[in-house]
């Protein structure tokens, strides 16, 4: 009895201890995972109020925020870090309010268990616990300015300056976790002898896709900070970096995401180094020292263009190496991997290159501009539209190795020289691409009117392909995918004849017919997608695992 009473004491010691470090655990990660907003002098700006001139059309002092008859959001914000990020709340309150809520339903799809949505606040709150040590005061600043305007709904999740700090390194966490199956973004250049009138082009397909949602609501907004240059960019609500944009130097920044490896820890957001270089470099230099001066925790490509240059070139920053690579000759394209000598024979740009879609989409894209002729920018329109595999070969529709992958949030096209912007509307690059001069919209301070601020006569018009039977075809396809993941029953063999040049339609109608039991339907769908043009190694890999589980005695089931 002494014995059994001696065990149940050091059981229960045993179990208190672990509660107790469960507990401290549980207080520790509450208290890393609280980010204080930084402490603001003047605080006026609280008090500004909109004036809603109705149809959308919204101004507050000097500035304003419009829907657009392209379907774009236009918003003109300027003023001191943190009243633009008042302003910028104030004015485009509602859409700070949607994305939020696109964003955690999109969350709550891939993570239904509430313990674990949880456990996953406080993950992340533990990941980016240096993270406002990482961001600029002016940034931590404006994003505090922004959060006053964000949803009552999500406290749960932290405050609302700690959810829209966040928000603004989910691209780089979700880029290192899921670098295995990177979205793969182009973009590409001309000037000189490749471009018609020599001046420089500047293109891009931004293949960032969170639900069909969240691409609806595009923001082309136009900033004039106290200090530094005015830019633009393409946005949505509440979010103050940049993925795309151009200042008024004839600067520009894109981003396109590399092969990384699992951080420890945050670091600087890509989209703010972006952000800061839009606002601060003037020309190449000074965009690579901005960029040497901050440290990122995931890999990425910035494509810069520069009027003053008469150039673009890429800088490559990894969380230990820069580069920048330097093409030396009239033209430059960018998929997913590395091109600089520093980088180039990296483990983890290796396997990109050997692995991903990437190569593949630098060789179409190097094809096409070989065929071109001379560029201009309808030309780039349409070379961002391109749905074709190298040789012109169809390879289905919304295969990652084409260059229009029919996801994109947006694509864009600037001509520096000229500070002229392209923008395209939905759906994703294949709706007009609407025009914007810069030199007039940063004149637009103050603006009262509702009238259209985009050049009619320099936009691009929609591509015929959104009339044809294979675009509605490929709508079929798309809807067949949906019914999949809300698991409805679906014919197999009208998911291949919706899009039967592409892999992947094989491998649902693959996984459909094995969910039904019809193993021997299963494998023919299987073999038959090997015969076509995969993404990736990852995917070809799960096709062929899933030939071999299909043993002959299960067949003869």
């Amino acid at each position: 009895m002494p014995r059994r009473k001696n065990i149940l004491r050091w059981s229960f010691y045993v179990i208190s201890a672990i509660i107790l470090l469960f507990l401290a655990g549980f207080i520790y990660l509450v208290i890393v995972s609280k980010a204080n907003p930084p402490s603001i002098k003047n605080h006026q700006a609280d008090s500004l109020q909109r004036t809603d001139h109705g149809n959308g059309f919204y101004t507050l002092n000097k500035n304003w925020f419009r829907k657009s008859s392209s379907g774009l959001f236009e918003m003109y914000v300027e003023g001191d870090p943190y009243q633009m990020g008042v302003v910028n709340g104030k004015l485009s309150q509602e859409l700070v309010v949607r994305q939020e809520e696109l964003f955690n339903d999109q969350i709550g799809k891939m993570i239904p268990s509430k313990f674990y949505l949880h456990f996953l606040k406080y993950f992340v709150g533990w990941f980016n616990r240096d993270l406002d040590k990482n961001v600029k005061e002016e940034y931590r600043e404006e994003i505090y300015g922004v959060s006053g305007s964000a949803s009552k709904d999500f406290a749960y999740i932290g405050t609302p300056y700690q959810r829209i700090l966040n928000y603004h390194a989910a691209h780089d966490i979700g880029h290192a976790l899921q670098s295995m199956a990177l979205v793969g973004c182009t973009s590409f250049g001309t000037w000189n002898s490749m471009s018609a009138d020599s001046t420089m082009i500047i293109g891009r397909n931004f293949d960032f896709y969170v639900g069909d949602q969240f691409a609806e609501d595009k923001i082309v907004a136009f900033f004039k900070p106290e200090s530094g240059n005015r830019f633009m960019t393409v946005t949505w609500g509440g979010f103050i970096g940049a993925v795309s944009g151009m200042n008024e130097k004839g600067l520009t920044v894109t981003i396109n995401a590399a092969k990384t490896n699992i951080p420890s820890g945050s670091a600087t957001p890509v989209s703010l180094v972006a952000r800061e270089i839009l606002q601060y470099a003037d020309n190449i230099a000074q965009a690579k020292a901005i960029a040497a001066s901050r440290k990122m925790f995931v890999s990425e490509s910035f494509l810069i263009g520069s009027a003053a240059d008469r150039k673009a070139v890429i800088i490559e920053k990894t969380p230990d190496t820069m580069d920048m690579y330097d093409p030396a000759r009239d033209f430059i394209v960018c998929a997913n991997h590395f091109q600089g000598n520093s980088l180039l024979k990296s483990k983890e740009n290796e396997e990109q290159m050997n692995e991903s879609a990437s190569v593949y989409r630098y060789r179409r894209l190097q094809e096409l501009l070989d065929s071109n002729g001379k560029n201009t920018v309808e030309k780039t329109i349409r070379i961002l539209r391109d749905r074709k595999g190298v040789g012109n070969t169809d390879i289905g529709l919304g295969n990652e190795k084409s260059i229009n992958q029919l996801i994109a949030h947006h694509s864009i096209v600037f001509e520096p020289e000229k500070r002229l912007v392209w923008v395209s509307t939905d759906p994703w690059q294949l709706g007009e691409f609407v025009a914007y001069d810069l030199n007039k919209v940063f004149n637009l301070a103050g603006k009262q009117n509702n009238d259209e601020i985009a050049e009619v006569r320099l936009s691009v018009g929609a591509d015929d392909f959104l009339n044809t039977e294979a675009f509605a075809k490929f709508e079929r396809f798309r809807g067949y995918r949906k019914r999949i993941s809300a698991h409805e029953k679906v014919n197999a063999d009208s998911i291949v004849d919706s899009n039967p040049a592409y892999y992947h339609a094989w491998v649902l109608a693959g996984d459909e017919s094995a969910r039904n039991n019809d193993y021997a339907k299963a494998l023919m769908f299987y073999q038959g997608a090997l015969q076509k043009e995969i993404a990736t190694k990852k995917e070809k890999d799960y096709i062929e695992e899933q030939i071999k589980k299909l043993q002959p005695e299960k067949l003869k089931k």
